[in-house]
């Protein structure tokens, strides 16, 4: 899809998730700028919900779109927006919003090549949306923290190829 289609179908999807959500923003080949554009992404920190039969908040609205991987509440879900297009939905909370997003930036390349043999080469490693070194848990709040804490000089998305 072309990014300009792409990027009228992301946005949209972010306005209807928005006042769901603590934050928000469009991720991925999207965020990139790349000019073809394969699936939309999206890093969300959303409000309390509730899924099932009483189901609230952002649940109703990602539940209508059919569901290709992950149920609600998860940390990820792929679902099949009606334009063809898959939604990548990435879900984190205020502690790891940076490391997040800038990992669902990518390009997947510069999150390995980058930011992962970075924080290993500074002694780090990430599990569970969390970043690690010994028996400490960093937040990364902005992905400019991310950067820093790794020693990598700030890229901007639409570089990180």
């Amino acid at each position: 899809m072309k990014l300009a289609d792409a990027l009228l179908i992301a946005n949209r999807i972010l306005a209807e998730l928005e006042p769901h959500c603590e934050r928000i923003a469009i991720a991925g080949s999207v965020r990139r700028r790349k000019a073809e554009v394969g699936d939309i992404e999206i890093v969300a920190i959303p409000k309390p919900y509730d899924t099932g039969l009483f189901e609230s908040g952002i649940a109703p609205l990602v539940n209508r779109w059919p569901k290709l991987r992950g149920s609600l509440p998860c940390k990820y879900t792929q679902r099949r927006l009606p334009e063809g297009i898959a939604l990548d939905l990435f879900f984190a909370v205020p502690e790891n919003w940076g490391l997040i997003l800038a990992i669902r930036t990518g390009s997947a390349e510069f999150s390995h090549r980058v930011l992962a043999c970075g924080w290993v080469a500074r002694g780090f490693h990430s599990s569970g949306g969390k970043l690690i070194k010994g028996l400490h848990t960093f937040e990364v709040r902005e992905e400019s923290e991310l950067f820093n804490l790794i020693g990598v000089p700030w890229v901007e998305p639409e570089k990180r190829s």
